[in-house]
């Protein structure tokens, strides 16, 4: 697992219970952008966090989530804390390397 040596350090993974760890422990839920799937994949990869708005999404299972991650061969870049400690919710998905 990765763990950050300062706060608001960026951290890449592509483990998926990393990834699952990191939005359960922010309340996230797995989701899609509605109208973006294509080729019946999932197309943008988000998580819902309680408590905010903005566009609405789709909720999906891990398992769908998950396996569209690794078919696009994506990883995950984020954050465990803000620069100056707090909780960060700051994620992206892109592709690999």
């Amino acid at each position: 697992m990765s763990h950050e040596e300062y706060p608001g350090q960026t951290l890449v993974t592509t483990d998926h219970d990393e990834i699952k760890a990191w939005a359960e422990q922010r309340g996230a839920v797995p989701a899609s952008v509605p109208g973006s799937t294509y080729d019946d994949h999932l197309g943008r990869l988000r998580f819902d966090f309680p408590g905010y708005g903005g566009e609405k999404l789709e909720h999906v299972s891990w398992e769908e989530w998950l396996s569209t991650f690794d078919e696009r061969k994506l990883e995950f870049v984020y954050q465990e804390h803000r620069k100056g400690g707090e909780e960060s919710n700051f994620f992206r998905v892109r592709q690999r390397s």
